[in-house]
């Protein structure tokens, strides 16, 4: 069976989202509601959504709005139905008995319901149609969400349930995990838990809520909302309502009956309209004071609001066995949380999964945790697990643990998909050199380099990583969530701070060696990216050879909103790839203005499709929408490029002096319309005199060096600057730019 046509009825968040992503991977999607205005005006949510759900806006055609009464002759054409309307169980059974009564036969019916049960929804359909019966859970936003669970029933055709995980595996690029009929299925029945767990216990040992969500964000893992500001992210009153329905389906033995229990505080908020952000705020607020915002967090004792305090804990990266051992309350407070998760995730084993590698991938790709209970317990230690722990009675997984004490118990990750992963090979490999800001894997015919900073930021280490792995054809590539952010900022104003501009050059001096000894290798590199691909990131990314990118991608040079210029390259490489169109063939003006209009306004695109114009990437590079084959794509590469011969280096000819005069115009008019201020100008000035090629003209011939010591020195220019620093630290302390 093939699955060429779909029906998704319900135009609200999720069905539109599965209605987007269907439209992604070009398949003719028809999104139905009780009116055709609903899902006309879902579609235009969809068209014009922010971050967007299109890759590529154009095809927003593949989606047909309709509606249930005029409409559902389409059901009698599609392979599979999706049924995505409010979780009312007398509404999805009408829908049902609708669907199967105008279905073709051995079409796949689904539900994308989070938390009732397969057995209720399938419960007035005959054995013959629960064959073709099941739920696909997908999660919000469905483009950037990894995780897909797929609840099976007992009637089944696992065939045809096998052949829709692997449609949704290829074509929508997800994680797919086949799980049981469980309360919750597996993401949420543990990502709730690990929640209720660490919001109870940072009550219990009356922490603030900044100091929990310090401990439970990124030391643990886990993204920097923490608990409390992901409970104000999904809702507070949303989340009240699923604790309910977990209450509810779970026997009252079930630990999590303990944690779910209502927290006084919780239902004060509520009830006066604090409902997190969607609502006048939640565990934060923004509190505008004298035209200021500030960050205001509540005391969890007296329920009043106080400006946030933030709280560092010295750590950049995952360190659990450190993290537990701390002999403060943070310490104390993370192997409670920790504890707590993998005892109840273990005894969840084999009741939701036979697997409990899925239940980790779940927490992976649904919640985008670095390391899922299990993992954790591995990172831990075995043995140094069962020193600390107090009882797991009626825990089968941790008592045969407990007998066996095995360290190497885990196995390897993503057992959920035939494809060769990235976590699948690392074990295999051999670590050729590690350094607090990159690994090499070495295997038989290549390497690996894979980035392990904080957003997987760039600094001399990285440099020296991607170096000494080019002695083998190459592959860039992670298993976190960034490419890489560009250059550590923070990394450079150490430095700056100290006065010391001679390492910064240093530096860059060594990061340009590097992205051209990428470029010129006898071996080929390839660069695999997912997520951000910004500033440095992009320099190493475009002076890779090959490059085999996910759909989810953030690209572009922005480094002029901090006050500085592409100095690795990134002027360099758009240069020449703008000159090599047939408009700067024509006119030699043509490529250096484009650049310092795409440079100078930083940017960015959300996907493949929306950087090819750019030429941020070129049309030969590969796009793929499954993200675990970035790895297999990038060895093909390779393996078909054994003849590999590197380019020939690139010579330019720019306009110098005619071409700077009009970019300095147009930065005259931005500055008369006030859309830049002083040192914008300045930045631009910079930008400009790299582009034009400096003191140059149109009959003189440059090489790539010559232009690498315009970027450096126009880059350090602007880094002795007071505005360039003002610039950075207040990106550094707010995430946010400023304007001077």
């Amino acid at each position: 069976m093939q699955i060429k046509k779909v029906v998704v009825i319900g135009s609200g968040t999720m069905g539109s989202g599965i209605a987007a992503q269907l439209c992604n991977a070009d398949i003719p999607v028809t999104l139905l509601d009780l009116k055709t205005e609903i899902s006309e005006k879902a579609k235009n949510r969809i068209y014009k959504s922010k971050p967007p759900l299109l890759i590529d806006k154009s095809k927003i055609n593949n989606i047909n709005a309709g509606n249930i009464y005029d409409d559902f002759n389409v059901v009698k054409e599609a392979d599979w139905i999706v049924e995505a309307v409010v979780e009312r169980i007398d509404i999805k059974h009408n829908i049902y008995e609708k669907i199967f009564n105008n279905r073709k036969a051995g079409s796949i019916v689904s539900s994308n319901t989070s938390s009732i049960p397969i057995k209720i929804l399938s419960q007035n359909l005959s054995d013959e149609k629960k064959k073709d019966f099941c739920i696909t859970h997908f999660f919000n936003p469905v483009r950037y969400m990894g995780l897909l669970e797929i609840v099976k029933n007992e009637n089944n055709d696992l065939k045809k349930i096998n052949h829709l995980k692997k449609f949704c595996e290829d074509k929508l690029g997800k994680g797919a995990i086949i799980c049981n009929d469980t309360p919750g299925f597996l993401g949420n029945r543990v990502g709730v838990y690990s929640m209720q767990v660490a919001m109870t216990e940072a009550l219990r040992m009356k922490l603030s809520i900044e100091e929990a969500d310090t401990v439970f964000g990124r030391p643990m893992g886990i993204p920097k909302t923490g608990v409390f500001g992901l409970y104000d992210l999904i809702g507070i009153d949303l989340m009240v309502d699923v604790l309910k329905s977990f209450i509810k389906e779970l026997p009252k033995t079930d630990e999590f009956q303990i944690v779910a229990k209502e927290i006084p505080l919780v239902k004060k908020l509520i009830e006066t309209g604090y409902t997190g952000r969607k609502g006048k705020g939640g565990f934060y607020r923004i509190n505008k004071t004298d035209n200021k915002k500030i960050l205001e967090a509540i005391n969890l004792e007296t329920g009043e609001y106080s400006p946030s305090k933030k709280v560092n804990l010295k750590s950049e990266k995952v360190d659990l066995k450190s993290l537990i051992s701390r002999q403060d309350k943070y310490g104390q407070y993370a192997w409670s949380v920790i504890s707590k998760i993998i005892k109840y995730a273990s005894s969840l084993v084999p009741g939701i999964t036979d697997r409990f590698n899925d239940i980790d991938e779940a927490m992976r790709l649904g919640f985008n945790w670095v390391k899922g209970p299990f993992e954790m317990l591995s990172e831990i230690g075995v043995e140094n697990f069962f020193s600390k722990i107090d009882s797991f009675e009626n825990n089968k997984f941790l008592e045969n643990l407990s007998k066996t004490k095995d360290e190497n118990f885990y196995g390897q990750r993503q057992l959920y998909t035939d494809i060769e992963t990235l976590g699948k090979i690392k074990p295999k490999a051999i670590k050729l050199d590690k350094n607090d800001s990159a690994e090499i894997y070495r295997f038989k015919d290549f390497n690996i380099v894979e980035f392990t900073t904080k957003a997987n930021t760039l600094d001399y280490n990285s440099m020296d990583c991607l170096k000494k792995a080019t002695d083998k054809p190459l592959i860039i590539i992670n298993e976190s969530m960034q490419f890489s952010a560009g250059v550590n900022l923070a990394y450079t104003m150490n430095f700056a701070d100290k006065g010391d501009f001679k390492s910064i050059e240093k530096f860059l001096k060594h990061f340009q060696e590097t992205c051209k000894h990428l470029k010129y290798s006898a071996h080929p590199v390839v660069s695999a990216p997912s997520g951000l691909i910004l500033g440095g990131g992009f320099e190493v990314l475009v002076q890779s050879n090959f490059v085999v990118s996910h759909t989810n991608i953030v690209i572009g040079l922005v480094e002029t909103i901090v006050g500085l210029i592409p100095a690795g390259g990134g002027c360099k490489e758009m240069l020449w790839r703008w000159s090599q169109t047939e408009e700067a063939k024509k006119d030699p003006n043509f490529a250096p203005l484009k650049v310092f209009d795409i440079i100078g306004y930083a940017k960015t695109t959300t996907s493949p499709t929306e950087a090819e114009p750019l030429k941020y990437l070129r049309p030969e590079d590969k796009k793929i929408m499954n993200r675990n084959s970035l790895l297999p794509i990038s060895r093909n590469i390779l393996e078909n490029n054994r003849n590999f011969k590197p380019p020939k280096e690139c010579k330019f000819n720019l306009p110098g002096k005619a071409v700077k005069e009009k970019m300095i115009k147009v930065l005259e008019k931005l500055y008369n319309d006030k859309a830049i201020l002083d040192h914008g100008v300045e930045v631009g000035k910079e930008l400009a005199n790299v582009l034009s090629g400096g003191d140059t003209d149109i009959d003189k011939e440059i090489n790539e060096d010559q232009l690498f010591k315009l970027e450096l020195d126009s880059f350090m220019k602007l880094m002795e600057t007071k505005k360039t620093q003002e610039r950075i630290k207040h990106t550094l302390k707010t995430g946010k730019p400023l304007i001077n």
